[in-house]
């Protein structure tokens, strides 16, 4: 194994030690007490499971908590991030153990990666609860638009690279001739050093659901093993759709709920 991905492995060891003290200083700063619910743990299984085909996590959980009803749509991003913390950490031990890719363009993929998560966490926990389902919605709505693209065979074909020069690095994305595979270990990578990075930011605020967040990090963890060992040829495209749907619908319900909130709000008097 090169430097590199030593030096990201430490990185990833430290991070996470930093989340689970963070994690334990919120649960006693804030007092939380929930565990999690059967369906918690379920829904981590499910949306890690696609996660580690490449599908993602984010939205089909979204959707599903959305779904239920809960929990509240301000604590979504921060559960995320906390939630699927686990299943980043393995995705990432076990893609970059498993593929090859030119070491400076992971290593630089992933601080930069870190760094816009450590930021984003900062402005989305002080975001008041509208504007967090405005971008939620929007962005539900963009995945589910690029879901779409790639069932349809829009997205130009992977390439062969597992490295990048010049402006391609630069701009660093799949159809710069990348072969598909690097996008595992750059992903998860990305998402296993973000996360953590990320949720701190949540844990100093205490928007997060600590019993969803639990359920969701137990069931990650299987829901990853079962992904990588056991499956081998599953129909992407036919899941893919499923996940369409399902995000979109999750898309229009935050959006109204943004409007109705918009719709209730007090007036403001104008002298």
């Amino acid at each position: 194994m090169n430097a590199t991905k030593v030096g990201l492995l430490s990185a990833l060891v430290l991070v996470n030690i930093a989340f689970v003290i963070g994690w334990v200083w919120a649960a006693r700063h804030y007092r939380l007490r929930e565990r999690p619910t059967l369906g918690d743990i379920a829904i981590g299984v499910v949306t890690d499971f696609l996660d580690t085909l490449g599908i993602g996590s984010f939205a089909p959980t979204t959707a599903l908590f959305k779904f239920r009803g809960a929990p509240a749509d301000e604590l979504i991003p921060g559960t995320l991030n906390v939630g699927h913390n686990s299943s980043a950490f393995l995705e990432t031990v076990l893609f970059v153990t498993a593929v090859t890719v030119e070491p400076v363009l992971l290593a630089s993929m992933v601080a930069s990666a870190a760094a816009g998560a450590w930021l984003g966490a900062g402005l989305v926990s002080r975001l008041p609860r509208r504007t967090i389902q405005l971008f939620m919605g929007v962005a539900l709505l963009v995945a589910a638009f690029f879901f779409v693209l790639k069932n349809l065979g829009a997205f130009p074909p992977g390439g062969t690279a597992f490295a990048l020069a010049g402006w391609r690095f630069v701009l660093a994305v799949s159809v710069m001739g990348m072969h598909p595979l690097a996008a595992f270990p750059i992903m998860m990578t990305s998402d296993g050093i973000l996360q953590p990075v990320a949720s701190l930011g949540f844990f100093r605020s205490g928007r997060f659901a600590h019993g969803p967040s639990l359920g969701l990090i137990i069931g990650g963890v299987l829901g990853v093993l079962i992904a990588f060992y056991i499956v081998k040829h599953l129909p992407l495209t036919a899941m893919r759709w499923l996940v369409i749907v399902v995000v979109s619908y999750a898309a229009v319900s935050m959006l109204r709920s943004a409007r109705a909130a918009s719709a209730t709000a007090p007036a403001v008097a104008v002298p």
